[in-house]
């Protein structure tokens, strides 16, 4: 997807002049950003900058102090319960950690939001839920174990079929490779770009992962100072005249990321 042609779409999700403050602490202000149609757009900044705040914003877990975001053309704050809760069914939501009830096998947590928000039988639930199983990677026998019982990288993937299980069109994931090893971490980052063209999403997400940048993200949005500072493809992000978007691209990380994905391009 080219980026000529992407910002020829209408964005899916527009957020402009938003405010989040925290008591007498201001987090975001007066900030702005787009995620258009089947793009992959990832989220950095540094530590207290608000990315997974600026998420929660956007899917409706938070009430931004100030600003406004409207999703498919309709602002959040002004949508009924009702229209809220379809609108909120057209998101996948992966948190850190995976979020799984430990309670409950993997088949019956990719389950629960089909039978609570599809409002399926108990048996096409779990019909639909072995489907995900496998469009993420899972062996089927994994859709019978508990959370405890399986790796980080299974516990992720488990996790995304959930963030699957009610055919979202946008999918945002917070922290997706974290604590996965290196070739896990690959594998994942494979899975969402595979997704992503297989189903037509848009991604958003929030990322330390510089190989992830470089593997499938089409745009790069920057927090700094409290707003987006820059939003645009890889080359023209790292290349933006500030400090900090200079010593995470051009640091021994970002040059290690940059030279990897050099050696191994990904396949168009």
């Amino acid at each position: 997807m080219s980026e000529k042609s992407d910002k020829q779409q209408q964005p899916l999700v527009s957020v402009r002049g938003l405010v989040n403050r925290f008591g007498s602490q201001t987090i975001h202000d007066q900030l702005d950003l787009d995620i258009f149609p089947r793009e992959i757009i990832g989220v950095v900044g540094g530590s207290g900058t608000g990315k997974s705040v600026l998420l929660r914003s956007i899917v409706g877990l938070r009430r931004p102090t100030g600003g406004s975001v409207k999703v498919f053309g309709k602002e959040l704050e002004n949508l009924s319960t009702e229209q809220r809760s379809e609108m909120e069914r057209r998101f996948g939501v992966l948190f850190q950690g995976g979020a799984l009830f430990s309670s409950l096998t993997v088949l019956e947590n990719i389950a629960l939001p089909l039978i609570e928000h599809a409002g399926l039988s108990r048996d096409d639930a779990e019909h639909l839920a072995k489907m995900k199983v496998a469009l993420t990677g899972l062996p089927p026998e994994a859709g019978d174990k508990y959370p405890s019982m399986l790796s980080g990288g299974m516990v992720k993937r488990a996790a995304l079929a959930r963030a699957l299980a009610l055919d979202p069109d946008i999918l945002f994931l917070d922290e997706p490779t974290a604590d996965l090893d290196p070739i896990g971490a690959a594998a994942f980052d494979q899975l969402i770009a595979t997704l992503r063209d297989a189903l037509g999403l848009s991604v958003f997400l929030v990322t330390h992962d510089l190989d992830t940048l470089y593997a499938i993200c089409d745009r790069v949005a920057v927090l700094s100072q409290k707003r987006v500072l820059v939003a645009d493809d890889l080359q023209t992000v790292s290349n933006t005249d500030n400090e900090w978007i200079q010593a995470y691209f051009h640091g021994p990380r970002g040059r290690a990321a940059s030279g990897q994905h050099a050696l191994n391009p990904e396949p168009n």
